[in-house]
């Protein structure tokens, strides 16, 4: 079967959010010739499928259509939503996971009726496998894209083998978050797993055994799509240059739902723990006075500001300063970079590569290993390896 004629189901974890229903509207309009590829850095690459035989379904506690969900979120202009309005019009979501301990301020009605974990997971994966069976499709993959949950403590037992974890499902173990469920129904149902979010799920120990024992491809975590792409662009070029890093304070305004979920002190903590990591390893050496602040700020909507002052001592232990105010798009930098994900790990699927897909980090604020190490977070490396492995 040529790539033109396969077909690719990207179910998505919520499907009604910005991030969704802005790469759902892209497909649609690239399937009408209504938009190029620019903000999608795989389009030079044609043994991956194509975007327009991507086909979305999934889960949202919010049931309204797609249609409806993108006018609500004011991403896109109404005469965009519009031009791509059937195609996005014809998805509804599925009822969802909904556990308010590990996500206070993701609220909605369209919940799952099921209060066992095991009886969760088995009707995800009968969402699964309708979804695959009614659009005749050749693959399933599951994209997380949910609010950003609180983190569990990793170091439980139950975290740590497959078979604790199943034992922890048949108990209804507090431990195990939506996120996991979903990234376990995943794995399961022999579907590849993208967590874009800086939830834990199939990067915890038992998981990523599962994951690897039976050859399911997943990757993760969190999108890097704005201010911490930069830092991963200037942290190297300063190292480079043997221009130390004194102190790089990181302010974030936005007011979308993503950054009212993060008004949580829990939720807030999961994100802070994926932005900061990533500035030491690409310098080496561990900047002290190194602060991250995300606030929601309402009148703001999707039209972000990441704003960077940046303290630095040169040749002589002269002072200097870099100054970057990004006025991003948070959904429009993060859509293409799920599309991409889609593709490339159907793609890891389709050689037989299952457990955690370094070679993906170039997406990820928190990039996932297989022996749990370090990864490298140097965008221009990440890049470099991701384009060797499509090469082969």
């Amino acid at each position: 079967m040529s790539d033109e004629q396969r077909k690719v189901g990207v179910a998505v974890v919520g499907v009604g959010g910005a991030v969704a229903t802005t790469a759902i509207a892209g497909v649609e309009l690239l399937k009408v010739g209504a938009c190029g590829h620019e903000g999608l850095p795989f389009a030079d690459v044609t043994s991956l499928v194509p975007y327009t035989s991507l086909v979305f379904g999934g889960w949202d506690l919010d049931g309204d259509d797609l249609a409806k969900a993108a006018h609500l979120h004011g991403v896109l202009e109404p005469r965009v939503v519009e031009a791509a309005g059937a195609g996005l019009a014809a998805v509804a979501p599925w009822p969802a996971v909904a556990d308010p301990d590990y996500c206070r301020n993701a609220i909605g009605a369209n919940v799952i009726p099921i209060s066992t974990l095991r009886g969760r997971v088995d009707h995800i994966r009968t969402d699964i496998e309708r979804f695959r069976t009614e659009h005749d499709l050749d693959r399933v993959v599951v994209v997380n894209l949910a609010s950003t949950e609180r983190w569990p403590d990793l170091t439980l037992p139950s975290l740590q083998t497959p078979e604790a974890f199943e034992a922890a499902l048949d108990a209804d173990d507090p431990v195990i978050s939506p996120s996991m469920i979903y990234a376990y129904a995943a794995i399961t149902s022999d579907s590849p797993y993208v967590n874009f979010t800086p939830s834990a799920s199939a990067d915890i120990p038992a998981l990523l055994e599962l994951a690897l024992q039976r050859g399911v491809p997943v990757s993760g975590k969190d999108g890097k799509t704005g201010q911490t792409m930069m830092k991963t662009v200037l942290a190297p070029a300063f190292r480079s240059r043997s221009l130390h890093v004194d102190g790089w304070y990181s302010t974030n305004i936005l007011g979308n739902r993503d950054g009212q979920i993060l008004e949580d002190a829990d939720s807030l903590s999961s994100k802070l723990q994926t932005k900061g990591t990533v500035l030491d390893q690409c310098l080496g050496y561990e900047v002290e006075d190194h602060i991250v602040r995300i606030d929601y700020y309402r009148p703001r909507g999707d039209q972000k500001e990441a704003w960077d002052n940046i303290d630095l001592t040169g040749f002589l232990g002269q002072k200097m300063q870099v100054k970057v105010d990004f006025l991003c798009r948070d959904s429009i930098l993060a859509a293409p970079l799920v599309l991409e994900l889609a593709r490339m790990v159907d793609e890891a699927a389709r050689r037989g590569e299952g457990g955690a897909q370094e070679q993906l980090g170039y997406f990820f604020k928190q990039p996932i290993t297989r022996d749990g190490s370090e990864p490298e977070h140097a965008l221009y490396r990440q890049e470099q390896v991701l384009r060797d492995w499509l090469a082969r």
